[in-house]
């Protein structure tokens, strides 16, 4: 009887020296630009606390010592002559310090918000706004959305916290809780769009392609999230083709949106064309894992009770809101490209904020 054959125990194949070093080196460099933008952000946090503290001592000392106004220009001019290279503790910055102390008393809501984001925004927003929970409001969309302060600005400008979730939607009809509440939150109720040069007389592919061209301040408007797939997008039906003004995928709720521009005032028939352009693109175009199409219809202007009685019956989610073209004066306000950064990028101690 023959001995079976000991079947060899399979090589081991060797990556080359090469890409074993490479894949080292991209796994260091990772770790240190992970570590570079939380040293970046925590010292961000430190720089705004020890504002903070300063501005509690100015105030503490103010109301218990009787001093006026005049000891801030006397304690800048000690500390510069102190600290002859260090900026930020200018007359100016210094009342914002004692500003910014009177506005957040409690250190813990300090951490938790003035100290997430850059202290010229913080300056901002304390020149600009004096209610606390509008001010909470701007910096928890500064965190969320990484705005540069130029954005913070504009939308300041364009009292985003006024707007923002006011659309009539049926989401609360149509998806489940979650996805329902972060889809209605994202809708601005007007949208205000920067297509140079237009006024409101403006048919709807003039409006369509003017936003195009400025498609970042589009994108800055609608919000984040919102990954452009294409105007004049093509469907066909049956051999009929259909196009969608504009065709976007939303990255946080995973799904497609179709916005619909029109430049006259809201009709009810618009909501049956959104539907049926919905059902081709979960149709054709939506996966497994996406959810529902959202549909956004943009109009000149609405009924609020006839929208709410068009989306009662509507089976799809779909939004209906107003835009407006920035008034002139506005304009030159709005941030260019080149200046929409990384919040990291603004984390700097202002000789002036």
């Amino acid at each position: 009887m023959s001995t079976p054959r000991k079947s060899k125990p399979p090589a081991i194949v060797h990556q080359p020296v090469a890409q074993l070093y490479e894949r080292f080196v991209a796994d260091i460099k990772q770790r240190i630009r992970t570590a570079q933008v939380k040293a970046v952000l925590a010292a961000n946090a430190e720089l705004v606390l020890h504002y903070w503290e300063i501005g509690r001592e100015i105030l503490a000392s103010q109301k218990q010592e009787g001093w006026g106004a005049k000891v801030i220009d006397r304690l800048a001019a000690d500390l510069q002559r102190e600290f002859p290279t260090l900026s930020g503790y200018t007359v100016r910055n210094l009342k914002y310090m004692r500003a910014f102390a009177g506005a957040w008393p409690d250190r813990a809501i300090v951490r938790q918000l003035g100290a997430q984001i850059p202290w010229k925004h913080n300056c901002v927003l304390l020149d600009r706004v004096k209610d606390a929970a509008t001010r909470e409001f701007y910096i928890r969309k500064t965190v969320e959305h990484g705005w540069s302060r130029s954005v913070l600005v504009h939308q300041l400008d364009t009292a985003l916290h006024q707007r923002a979730g006011k659309a009539p939607t049926n989401f609360a009809l149509t998806l489940p809780p979650p996805q329902s509440d972060l889809a209605r939150e994202m809708i601005k109720d007007p949208f205000i769009f920067k297509p140079a040069p237009l006024d409101e007389s403006a048919h709807e592919r003039a409006l369509e392609n003017a936003l195009l061209a400025r498609l970042k301040d589009f994108l800055i408007e609608l919000g984040s999230g919102f990954a452009y797939m294409g105007n004049q997008y093509r469907l066909e039906v049956d051999g009929e083709e259909f196009f969608l003004d504009l065709l976007f995928y939303h990255t946080r709720l995973h799904c497609y949106l179709v916005i619909d521009l029109k430049v006259v005032d809201f009709q009810p028939e618009f909501v049956g064309k959104m539907n049926f352009y919905q059902t081709t693109v979960d149709k054709q175009l939506k996966a497994d894992a996406d959810g529902p199409t959202i549909g956004i219809i943009l109009c000149r202007g609405k009924n609020k009770t006839v929208v709410e009685y068009t989306l009662h019956q509507a089976r799809k989610p779909v939004a209906v809101a107003g835009y407006r073209l920035l008034p002139p004066k506005l304009k030159a306000q709005l941030p260019d490209a080149s200046q929409l950064k990384q919040i990291v990028a603004e984390v700097e101690v202002p000789d002036e904020p």
